[in-house]
């Protein structure tokens, strides 16, 4: 089976492609099938999710894949959210995620409660009109590290310091990354939900 991904975030393909191996399933990048990027206006996770994938399922008519994930910063009522990726941008630096983990440490300076975490919501839908979106969602709750350890993953994990580890999520080898992070849970969800929903017999 072949599944847009709403998605250009080549470590995100990277990631869920993993994830959903045991599904027999190839995720096909947008960008490599024309598909423009999709507005995201709304405040939660899910809301952009859905519209990601019906954009994707709308321009290509296969089956669409779409993660809206972000950080959570408690001291900060919950944002960034879903201004995640853009979140350097507001401090004067260009987007990027060596920018974003800047932007962040230097407004964390001076804070004790470094308490955060890391969401991920996948929505899929057999075609665009699809009254049944599978929704998915992951959450991982740990602390903002002072300052990046490790050299894998993407995004926010070189500060995503996990208590259960002692590490952050960039210093854990992928495999135990990808089956505990909030992209893990919400693959890992949605795995079970496609195989009881679009492939049972």
């Amino acid at each position: 089976m072949k599944i847009v991904l709403a998605s250009n975030n080549q470590g995100k393909l990277r990631e869920l492609q993993a994830m959903f191996a045991p599904l027999d399933c190839t995720l096909l990048c947008q960008g490599d099938l024309a598909v423009p990027e999709c507005p995201e206006p709304y405040r939660t996770f899910v809301e952009n999710a859905l519209a990601k994938a019906r954009n994707a399922a709308q321009h290509t008519g296969l089956p669409a894949l779409a993660d809206d994930a972000g950080l959570c910063v408690d001291a900060f009522g919950g944002l960034p959210g879903v201004d995640t990726a853009y979140y350097a941008t507001q401090f004067g630096y260009s987007k990027g995620d060596d920018n974003n983990v800047k932007a962040l440490l230097q407004q964390m300076q001076s804070l004790t409660n470094r308490r955060a975490a890391l969401v991920s919501t996948l929505v899929a839908l057999r075609s665009p009109q699809d009254p049944e979106p599978l929704i998915a969602v992951g959450r991982v709750v740990g602390e903002i590290a002072p300052a990046p350890m490790g050299d894998h993953g993407f995004g926010f994990d070189p500060v995503m310091w996990i208590p259960q580890f002692g590490q952050t999520f960039a210093q854990l080898p992928e495999a135990v990354k990808n089956a505990h992070s909030h992209r893990g849970q919400a693959a890992s969800q949605m795995l079970a939900l496609m195989r009881a929903n679009w492939l049972a017999s």
